[in-house]
């Protein structure tokens, strides 16, 4: 059995991480893998150094989120022929710092993922009162985690999306633009931020920063839901054509990437819909389908599923081997000397 890590990634941005009630577990040789529960930890530490691991991650993946975005939101391939065009005409346009514009804004959403923390613990403790399944309980606290979490990542995330988007030739895209000025200035500070929120204000009330939230929900729930069983499932199918002294985090560590893929394959026209009704408008969940399907075909659907796959990976490699280091350094004080970690 695998040490369970529960993980939330998004193109646009927000990571989540939490570790299961258990002390240890026995893997399929028998072997006892020690597991640093929930109750080990200093919060304080945990917290302080996972903001820091995650600031790292989102850091590495934001320009691929970035290019995502203009891919799922542009109009057949009116600017981008795909991932990697992308890539060399927003360099070449507008430079490196083009690929993190919205940066220092979407940078906010490091606050969801410590309510996302928080929630899944909690949830999942009290759920562990009434069932002892794994699968059970893992469901109705990610649902509830991602819930918490998608509630205040959404209008974070209208925000920046509206901010990667600014480049040049590209802010036509969207509904809202800023002025020459912003549009240069756009990438690492907030006055494009504010800009961005008075004309969401001016055109859609306090509910335009709420606008594609169910479609979030649609996405982020399932992708959580779908991530755990191809986790689990190409883990234990790695374990069972290597030697029996591989090491353990090195199948965790392949797995999560192509759990991760799967689960973007899965969720990713969900994701673009989510994407369109944000940046673009629409009244329904509904009506964005059918227009995509009008103007693009199916094909609409697949959208930046490659730069989010590779926004992934990396993701899902660093968490899987960066947790358990961040669990050690957060371990309360005294049982540093107690225990063999």
């Amino acid at each position: 059995m695998l040490r369970r890590l529960e993980l939330s990634v998004r193109a646009s941005g927000i990571l989540h991480i939490t570790s299961d009630h258990v002390s240890r577990v026995m893997d399929a040789d028998g072997r006892n893998i020690r597991i640093i529960e929930w109750d080990d930890l200093d919060k304080r530490k945990f917290y302080t150094f996972g903001i820091l691991m995650t600031m790292s991650i989102r850091a590495t993946a934001y320009p691929a989120a970035l290019i995502r975005t203009r891919l799922q939101v542009q109009k057949g391939k009116s600017m981008y022929k795909g991932t990697f065009d992308a890539l060399l005409k927003i360099v070449r346009a507008e430079g490196i710092p083009g690929l993190y514009r919205g940066f220092l804004a979407n940078s906010f959403t490091l606050f969801s993922g410590q309510f996302y923390v928080t929630t899944y613990e909690l949830v999942r403790r009290h759920a562990s009162t009434y069932s002892s399944n794994n699968a059970v309980k893992s469901l109705v606290a990610g649902g509830s985690a991602s819930l918490v979490a998608q509630t205040i990542t959404v209008p974070i995330d209208v925000i920046s999306q509206h901010l990667m988007i600014q480049g040049k030739g590209s802010a036509e895209m969207g509904r809202f633009q800023l002025p020459q000025k912003g549009q240069e200035r756009g990438c690492l500070h907030l006055g494009g931020a504010r800009a961005i929120i008075v004309q969401i204000i001016k055109v859609d009330g306090l509910r335009g920063f709420y606008r594609g939230y169910i479609a979030s929900l649609l996405t982020y729930i399932p992708n959580s839901a779908v991530w755990w069983p191809f986790y689990h499932f190409f883990a234990e199918q790695l374990s069972n054509h290597v030697p029996a002294h591989c090491p353990h985090l090195l199948l965790q560590a392949i797995a999560g990437p192509l759990a991760a893929a799967t689960a973007n394959v899965v969720t990713n026209p969900m994701d673009v819909v989510r994407t369109r009704l944000q940046v673009k408008g629409g009244s329904s969940i509904l009506e964005t389908v059918r227009y995509l399907l009008d103007e693009e075909g199916a094909w609409g659907f697949s959208k930046g599923l490659s730069a989010r796959i590779i926004s992934s990976i990396p993701t899902a490699v660093v968490i899987v081997i960066g947790y358990e280091t961040l669990k050690k350094l957060s371990l309360r004080a005294e049982l540093i000397d107690s225990r063999c970690w």
